[in-house]
């Protein structure tokens, strides 16, 4: 099972998503947790590129690349990490995924949505949470809850992050048997204890994940032994 969590800055995934791993570990469950972008060698250099503030009289990096660069670390995170863990039955649970996208890049750079809509797919190769949870909160409110030195994404301005909030809500309306909407002020024991009951209910209607024919991962040609005069290796 794969679950997602979004929402715009300062609603607590990182303690919620660790909240969640522990509840299911003690489930008996075995959970990875990965984080956008990152989870990865190449996913980290790219964070570190994306998130860092640049110096004074830096060029500033185009939206376009922007979003390149984070659809470049969610390929490398979904063939190198999320698709073998899913395979072998782990629950995965990501801070954040395509949904950021769309939130950020679609919603609050204003780039083209059919075109970052391919992009997506091609990264993901169709790869869709079977579960999000958005931790919604007022922007001004979340971003309060942050350093306010903040990394690059943070630092923008309001406007830009009541986009993000916006089009959050808008997918949740567009998505209803994935996304559900979770009120960031709550408590974090309350919030903790209503995802987990979410996750342990799905859990138990979810049977095993089939990939789609097309996006597959290859299968390994069967072994055979070795001909007179063949290496066994």
């Amino acid at each position: 099972m794969f679950v997602s969590f979004e929402g715009p800055e300062g609603g607590g995934k990182s303690t919620q998503i660790e909240r969640l791993a522990g509840a299911l570990r003690a489930d008996g469950r075995s959970v990875r947790v990965v984080r956008e972008p990152g989870s990865t060698w190449l996913g980290e250099q790219i964070r570190h590129t994306l998130l860092t503030v640049p110096e004074a009289g830096t060029a500033k990096m185009s939206d376009r690349a922007e979003a390149l660069l984070f659809a470049a670390a969610r390929a490398q995170l979904v063939d190198e990490v999320l698709r073998p863990a899913l395979d072998r039955g782990e629950v995965v649970l990501a801070d954040r995924f395509s949904d950021s996208t769309r939130a950020y890049q679609i919603a609050g750079r204003g780039l083209p949505a059919a075109a970052l809509g391919q992009v997506i797919d091609f990264a993901t190769r169709g790869l869709e949470p079977d579960l999000t949870f958005l931790l919604d909160l007022d922007v001004e409110v979340g971003l309060t809850r942050k350093d306010p030195r903040g990394d690059r994404l943070e630092r923008e301005d309001l406007e830009f992050h009541a986009k993000v909030r916006s089009e959050y809500l808008a997918l949740a309306q567009r998505h209803p048997a994935r996304i559900v909407v979770l009120d960031a002020t709550r408590g974090p024991d309350e919030l903790a204890a209503l995802i987990h009951c979410h996750v342990a209910d799905r859990l138990q209607d979810t049977p095993g994940r089939v990939w789609p024919v097309e996006t597959a991962p290859p299968a390994r040609a069967p072994e055979r032994e070795p001909q007179e005069g063949e290496s066994a290796r």
